[in-house]
């Protein structure tokens, strides 16, 4: 079975986005934010500085879990940039489908920290980020891209991994 879905996961100034968008430009696979998806109370509680908790995510994650079924059953190919910082985060989004890929961009506290104070983000302050470094289950079987690379290297990596 081949890969439809790759999901670009990492905390929050990791270069999902900016990776995702590459890589499906290159392979011609349709490109999803997955911070679209929040619902408004979640982006709310952001914005304030706090952060978000499991019963927060699970609707957000379930919305998102149904989209990648319909983007297999279609035959859409689709980047999902998601942070899927939980195992039971990244189960949820598969279903166990195997055409579901994790890609984990990599990086260290100082190196994300200092490329989310250099950014403005709609509604997610630089004070979130230790709670996502806190949350953060490091992924095993998921393709480990270090995120000290340039995007473009990243990008290249993850097409060989792939094979598209």
């Amino acid at each position: 079975m081949s890969i439809k879905v790759v999901v670009l996961m990492g905390v929050s100034g990791s270069g999902k986005t900016t990776v995702g968008r590459g890589f499906a430009e290159a392979v011609g696979w349709a490109f999803e934010e997955g911070d679209r998806w929040h619902p408004p109370a979640n982006v709310e509680k952001m914005r304030s500085g706090r952060p978000l908790d499991d019963a927060d995510r699970w609707p957000w994650l379930d919305a998102l879990a149904r989209a990648i079924g319909e983007w297999i059953a279609t035959d859409r190919p689709t980047v999902l940039a998601c942070s899927a910082l939980k195992q039971a985060y990244r189960e949820r989004l598969s279903a166990s489908r195997p055409e579901v890929a994790f890609a984990y961009l990599k990086g260290t506290p100082e190196l994300v920290g200092s490329r989310v104070s250099s950014r403005r983000h709609e509604y997610m302050p630089p004070t979130l980020l230790p709670s996502q470094f806190a949350t953060l289950e490091e992924p095993s079987g998921a393709i480990m891209l270090d995120i000290g690379k340039p995007p473009a290297e990243l990008i290249r990596q993850l097409r060989d991994t792939l094979g598209v």
